[in-house]
């Protein structure tokens, strides 16, 4: 009997042989980096003569990993395998689909630490946002893995004398999975195995920017005996590899993260109807967000400041959920920024391998070129009361920087920034906190911080976001608690890690017989 779905506990790296254990999964990882790697298409490691190159943004002259650039010809061949695939997989039971999932999140169990250590290279995580990455990873392997089973079971119907009739669930077919880099175990693992674990077979682009952490789950998923051609591994760029596989016409379905621009470019590419194509298209987008949180008159001043630190600048600021917008009350507006400025340059910015690192570099340098220029752009629609500027570093290191005095519609409270900066607005009272915190296109999460009863109650009712939080940061949600997904332009709102998310990769059947 399987037991009942627990969440992974986080590292307490305050703990000596926690963080000694963490230091030989680090020296262990670095000792590997630089190595060449293959494509896994239809159960054969594929390579290619055009090279993908991943480095460490927190070091760039340090190579992590050297990938194929695979194009058109090897999107093809990944198409084909997982179609062949397919009708083998699908006839699996459900129990025995999730058995693999339960045996990779037992090994990952095992080798967290280098899981971990793996994203503190690859893509700038410091200890304890990568720890806790892995273990939303694990998460998702073991909730997606119990899912499967309750879906497998029978469907309540309504009784209708003289037939015998039955409801169930069967997959889709062949899915293309894109993930982002930001996320680039737990999202990428969660996308992957929920169609996996429902019976479909699917082809894995993982984000340019992170192959080897990818790579790596792969590798795990071998190592558990998943059948070739059930999960087909592509790196290479999404203007080639990845427009194949949204247009090709036995693609099923196409489960994206990543922004808004490219999720509404994958949206309106699958609803065009490929020859040959047979069935519309569907498609997973979760997609941007422009996060606030909104400080009231009456509240837990200095936990506000926390949590709105601590959300604005965890992974610098590079999560979905990560809060761009903090929209505060006018009477408790002067403390609050105080407080703020403080405590936001007490950060520590360094490579993350450090373990002072608060946060380390952003993803890559054309991230880090488009968010200095928001930077720019924030000086001229606010005041300045914390960062500004690049950090020291061999990387793209940006100082965590606040902007005070900011109004509703100013650029840096209306555009994603994906990056360490935050932008403050004062509003006059609770009525005008709530058109400033739905006043704009994202719906993803957001939090308040108040004591007054009735304004959490509203809050509940009308602050427009998938993902709301009363009293604590807006950022990390938990498989299973907190389901997650956004409105608007964030997304399809699929409830990553919710009792719904498996519904996404099904299709459900009706048969009735005349008894």
């Amino acid at each position: 009997m399987v037991e009942p779905f627990r969440n992974e506990a986080l590292t307490d790296f305050s703990k000596p042989e926690s963080s000694e254990a963490f230091e030989a999964a680090l020296r262990k990882v670095r000792d590997q980096l630089g190595a060449k790697h293959s494509c896994w298409i239809g159960g054969e490691e594929i390579t290619t003569s055009g090279e993908l190159v991943s480095r460490d943004p927190g070091e760039t002259e340090t190579v992590v990993g050297i990938w194929p650039k695979c194009g058109v010809e090897e999107a093809e061949q990944a198409i084909r395998a997982a179609d062949a695939a397919f009708p083998e997989w699908s006839e699996r039971t459900a129990a025995e689909r999730a058995q693999f999932l339960f045996d990779a999140a037992e090994l990952m169990r095992r080798r967290k630490h280098e899981f971990s250590a793996l994203m503190v290279y690859e893509v700038g995580k410091n200890r304890a946002e990568a720890d806790a990455d892995t273990a939303e990873a694990i998460d998702f392997l073991e909730f997606y893995a119990r899912e499967a089973l309750r879906y497998a079971e029978p469907q309540p119907v309504t009784p209708i004398p003289g037939e015998k009739n039955e409801l169930f669930y069967i997959p889709l077919g062949v899915g293309a999975i894109i993930p982002p880099w930001n996320f680039p175990l737990a999202i990428l693992v969660g996308m992957t195995t929920a169609a996996l674990v429902a019976g479909n077979t699917v082809v894995l682009k993982p984000a340019s920017d992170s192959p080897t952490i990818g790579g790596a789950f792969v590798d795990l998923m071998r190592e558990v005996g998943l059948p070739g051609g059930v999960l087909n591994y592509l790196t290479g760029p999404g203007a080639l590899a990845g427009e194949h596989l949204v247009n090709h016409p036995r693609t099923r379905f196409i489960s994206f993260t990543g922004s808004k621009a490219v999720g509404l470019g994958i949206i309106e590419k699958a609803a065009r109807m490929a020859p040959g194509q047979i069935w519309i298209k569907r498609v997973v987008a979760e997609m941007g967000g422009k996060d606030g949180i909104y400080v009231d008159a009456d509240c837990d001043l200095e936990a506000a400041v926390r949590g709105v630190v601590a959300s604005a600048f965890g992974y610098s600021g590079q999560k979905c959920s990560a809060c761009s917008r903090a929209i505060v009350h006018e009477t408790v507006y002067d403390r609050f920024v105080e407080e703020l400025a403080a405590l936001t340059s007490e950060l520590v910015v360094a490579h993350p391998s450090r373990p002072e690192a608060s946060l380390g570099p952003v993803s890559s340098e054309n991230a880090y070129k488009k968010i200095l220029d928001y930077i720019e752009i924030g000086k001229g629609e606010g005041r300045l009361i914390a960062g500004g500027d690049k950090a020291p570093g061999n990387g793209f290191y940006i100082r965590p920087t606040v902007f005070a005095d900011v109004a509703p519609e100013a650029r840096i409270m209306q555009e994603e920034i994906f990056g360490p900066v935050l932008a403050v607005c004062k509003v006059a009272d609770f009525e005008e906190g709530t058109k400033v915190f739905n006043g704009t296109e994202y719906g993803l999460t957001g939090a308040i911080y108040s004591n007054d009863r009735a304004h959490l109650d509203y809050a509940k009712r009308r602050f427009h976001v998938g993902n709301l939080y009363l009293n604590r940061k807006c950022t990390g949600a938990l498989v299973g608690g907190q389901p997650f997904g956004g409105f608007n332009m964030s997304g399809t709102d699929s409830k990553a890690g919710g009792r719904d998310y498996l519904l996404l990769f099904l299709q459900a059947k009706s048969v009735s017989e005349k008894i």
